[in-house]
């Protein structure tokens, strides 16, 4: 009974995890062309002000830390991770004083 007890409460966690999760990670083989592609796709659906000049979250002006931002924010707002490039996370893997809205 206490190994099944066990098991239900480690199941249970587990989609928790998954459940609670709020942020992405970006993947290390994620190119930095298909980043653009869908940083220049997510920016036309979303409000990616915080990642233009003079935004909270404008530094590091990289491709993949702007690509970071708008596939966590649109993460956060549609509940789409697209697999090929990222994955959930459960910490924020957010930089410095950049904070999503």
């Amino acid at each position: 009974m206490a190994r099944l007890t066990f098991s239900l409460c480690f199941i249970g966690f587990f989609l928790c995890l998954i459940m609670c999760t709020n942020f992405v990670q970006l993947k290390s083989q994620a190119t930095e062309p298909k980043l653009q592609q869908v940083l220049d796709y997510l920016c036309g659906q979303l409000d990616c002000k915080e990642i233009q000049p003079g935004g909270s979250c404008f530094n590091p002006n990289t491709v993949r830390n702007h690509a970071s931002y708008a596939i966590g924010l649109n993460f956060q707002i549609n509940g789409v991770c697209d697999i090929s490039y990222a994955t959930p996370a459960v910490t924020d893997p957010s930089f410095g004083t950049c904070v999503y809205p």
